[in-house]
């Protein structure tokens, strides 16, 4: 047998005969681990000593009989066993065929080259693991049990302990000597202080507090004492006594004071628990959708537990006119939970968005007070704050008017009458003014609001179909194709976020598209009815956005996509969601909205330039400040985290920049992409306490950023150049010298005249303002280590500051 057929036979063999005796010794080995377990973890001392002298002969009889049975049961094993296992993991078992003998023939030339073919086939031999299938012989997992048992023991336990729980077994026999074995066995008293749970705070051992300190505990905490040899005594003025049991005395802290045990004393302190602070923002604020929006803050000094905002009808406030005249059906306040949800509950700010544009108050003057709950119930409330319940606004009047007869019915049923009134007014010869659906839904309601029999669940389906045909009128179907886009975002999120297969994902992008697609033309063709209908409604403080601006989005994210880049796509396609909630679409027409949208994002790439810039001016100064003090650090995180802000910000810019697919423009983005990598390099640089790399890296995404708004800034001059001659031309001006006016006079030429400003006429950031006149950083790191090569050659420098030198030399 070869050398390697050798070895794996020993290790098969020892492998062997650790299955047989772990499999004949295994309840014993349980049977130790729980008695270990019990003696440090204290369970025989918990044991009444009437009980223990039983239950420690019963545990005594199965060690013994484990072990008997397990003698009984263990074999050794034998090579051939482990020759047998091992030659069945072979092909053709050439560990058995190398002991064979030829039968007939004797052993000529044929049967040596078998045998070598057998010994060659050994050297692949490989010892096979052991395998006691200890899963089928312990279905109970006792040996899981027993483990997890003694490691506890191990971390939580104590070598007193043990001698503790000896000396309690063996005071049984001998009680006189208990006093004497439980002093002997460990300490004479034992103490915790257990704060209360919703203070998260941990447990603290009193026997490891140092001698004089001052122990500070939350009010009613827990301090848990267990004496030993029945002489101790616990004096206390902190509390009530919790338990009857004077070996194991309980006492809860609820005033300041001491604590003596024995010849221990502990001076408490017990903290105050206030209750919470909660205060409201600044006034809600109303979503394009009748959402509301509420700031919050609240705090606790051990984190609050659950807050609400309640809101009640502000009755004095309310113009009592019209439907609002007779007094209001009863209705209790509202009640909307807070979320407070989160690690740090001890300082929260958040935000309250719920859609109350269906509620009977919805318009109207309300109060709002917030609540806050601590742990023990106390509670905080903020003062009442007067204002109006954020609602959805209706511009058609038909659906503004079913509208205010749903706010009257659900006012008072007393108003059923009055509203019957109106609606029999607004179906009156309904040709050319009513769809034929929504009349036959008014005249129904008509009868039902007549018959004088309105109860509340009728009422309450009336105000629906009411609200419904308001949405209807108003949206035109827009409310349907915004939840049909908003039920694509979330899929193409959830795919994302779930690893879906390309196809998958390339179907869900599709119907994103065609969704958003829809709901922005319909959106568009509502704002300009109202306008044309009320040139001054509908100019609600929204954020403005064109149809290109959607699209060049939409394609970012698919690009993303393709890449790859699934993380940054989804958080796009997140920035897309939240954009689109207020979205107001307005069609560019011409090149001045073109302009205009390009003016905007030159001022906001020149801001974003300026912002790299002091970020690489600070990256420089701390650069200096840490080779004046002599030493280096590990990374600076706030100037990294502003680099990552910086870099998503422009990668945002990047996405919604105008001129997609003209030469300049796709320039523009390429260079403002190469400006985002290197801003990424930057970024971990300065975690990794490069500095110098980080310079560098801040140089050339500065550079990549004014070479991509170079080739913008030519973009938009030629595109208000074009712009310009068109004007000319429809003026009949195509005669007219460059440089000149409509009416002759010399502006100093065309191209002249644009030196300086944007396509608009407004005048265009400096290169200084552009970062471009200051100094390079990139020259002052060549600068630095400068400074440092000459530094280094003095030899009369102590050599810790020339190994340092040498260290920053190499950072640089």
């Amino acid at each position: 047998m070869s050398r390697a057929g050798q070895r794996a036979l020993t290790l098969t063999r020892w492998g062997m005969n650790w299955e047989r005796l772990i499999t004949a010794f295994l309840p014993l080995v349980v049977l130790l681990c729980v008695g270990f377990a019990a003696l440090l973890l204290g369970g025989v001392q918990a044991m009444p000593l009437a009980v223990l002298p039983w239950i420690a002969g019963i545990w005594l009889v199965l060690v013994i009989a484990a072990a008997i049975i397990g003698g009984l049961r263990f074999h050794r094993v034998h090579l051939s066993d482990a020759l047998l296992r091992l030659d069945r993991t072979l092909p053709g078992r050439p560990l058995t065929a190398l002991s064979d003998r030829a039968a007939i023939g004797g052993e000529g030339a044929l049967w040596a080259a078998h045998l070598a073919q057998m010994q060659a086939a050994s050297r692949h031999a490989r010892a096979v693991p052991p395998d006691a299938d200890l899963a089928r012989r312990d279905p109970f997992a006792l040996r899981l049990a027993g483990l997890v048992a003694v490691v506890m023991a191990l971390i939580f336990g104590g070598i007193g302990q043990m001698g503790q729980g000896i000396g309690a077994i063996a005071s049984t026999i001998s009680p006189r000597n208990t006093a004497q074995a439980a002093v002997q066995g460990g300490p004479a008293w034992e103490g915790w202080a257990e704060p209360p749970a919703y203070t998260r705070r941990p447990a603290i051992y009193l026997n490891a507090m140092p001698e004089g300190e001052v122990l500070e505990l939350p009010k009613g905490s827990l301090l848990q004492f267990r004496l030993y040899g029945g002489d101790g005594t616990v004096q206390q003025d902190i509390g009530q006594l919790q338990g009857d049991d004077p070996q194991a005395p309980v006492f809860r802290a609820e005033k300041s004071g001491s604590v003596q045990v024995m010849d221990r004393r502990f001076d408490l302190t017990v903290l105050e628990d206030h209750a919470p602070d909660v205060a409201l923002g600044q006034a809600a604020a109303r979503r394009a959708d009748g959402r509301m929006i509420q700031d919050f803050t609240a705090s606790d000094d051990h984190g609050v537990i659950s807050a609400d905002a309640v809101i009640d009808l502000d009755l004095a406030k309310v113009d009592r006119r019209f439907g609002l005249a007779i007094d209001p059906d009863p209705r209790d306040p509202l009640d909307l939970p807070l979320p407070v949800q989160g690690r740090n509950r001890q300082q929260i700010q958040g935000q309250l968005v719920q859609d109350l544009s269906r509620h009977p108050w919805a318009n109207l003057p309300v109060k709002v007070t917030l609540k806050a709950v601590d742990g023990i119930e106390q509670v905080g409330q903020s003062a009442p704050r007067a204002t109006v319940l954020p609602g959805r606004r209706f511009f058609n009047p038909l659906a503004a008017s079913l509208v205010e007869m749903r706010r009257d019915l659900l006012w008072s049923r007393d108003n059923a009458r009055r509203s019957a009134e109106i609606l029999r007014a607004l179906t009156w010869q309904p040709d050319g003014f009513v769809a034929d659906d929504l009349y036959a839904e008014l005249r129904i309601a008509v009868d039902l609001l007549e018959s004088g029999d309105l109860p509340a669940e009728a009422r309450d389906r009336l105000a629906e179909t009411l609200w419904q045909s308001a949405i209807q009128l108003e949206d035109g179907g827009l409310s349907d194709a915004l939840q049909a886009m908003r039920d694509a975002q979330e899929k193409l999120s959830e795919a994302i976020r779930n690893g879906a297969s390309p196809d998958e994902i390339q179907q869900l992008m599709d119907q994103l598209r065609q969704a958003t697609q829809d709901y922005t033309g319909m959106l568009a063709e509502q704002s300009e009815a109202q306008q044309a209908d009320s040139p001054d409604q509908g100019q609600e403080e929204g954020q403005q956005i064109t149809g290109d601006q959607i699209r060049q989005m939409t394609e970012e994210i698919q690009r993303l996509m393709n890449e790859g880049r699934m993380a940054e796509a989804e958080q796009l396609l997140d920035q897309f969601n939240r954009m689109m909630e207020n979205l107001q679409v307005r069609q560019s027409q011409g090149q001045q909205g073109e302009g205009s949208e390009g003016s905007q994002s030159m001022n906001r790439l020149a801001d974003t330039l300026r912002d790299q810039q002091r970020l690489s001016d600070e990256a420089f100064r701390e650069a200096q400040r840490q080779f004046r003090e002599g030493r280096t650090e590990g990374g600076n995180g706030d100037l990294a985290d502003r680099q990552r802000a910086l870099r998503e910000d422009l990668e945002q810019q990047r996405g919604l920049l105008p001129g997609q697919g003209s030469e300049r423009g796709d320039e523009a983005r390429r260079q403002l992409d190469q400006a985002e990598r290197a801003m990424e390099d930057a970024e971990q640089a300065l975690r990794e306490g490069d500095e110098g790399g980080a310079l560098q890296r801040q140089a050339d995404a500065i550079q990549s950023m004014r070479d991509g708004m170079q080739s913008m800034g030519d973009m938009l001059a030629e595109q208000g150049r074009q712009a310009q001659d068109g004007q000319q031309g429809e003026n009949g001006y195509e005669g007219q010298q460059p440089g000149q006016s409509p009416g002759g006079q010399d502006t100093g030429g065309a191209d002249e005249g644009q030196q300086g400003r944007d396509p608009l006429g407004r005048q265009n950031a400096s290169r200084s303002e552009l970062g471009e006149g200051g100094p390079n950083p990139a020259s002052r790191a060549l600068e630095l280590l400068e400074d440092i090569r000459r530094r280094m050659g003095d030899p009369s420098r102590p050599k810790d500051e020339l190994d340092y030198l040498d260290r920053l030399r190499s950072r640089f």
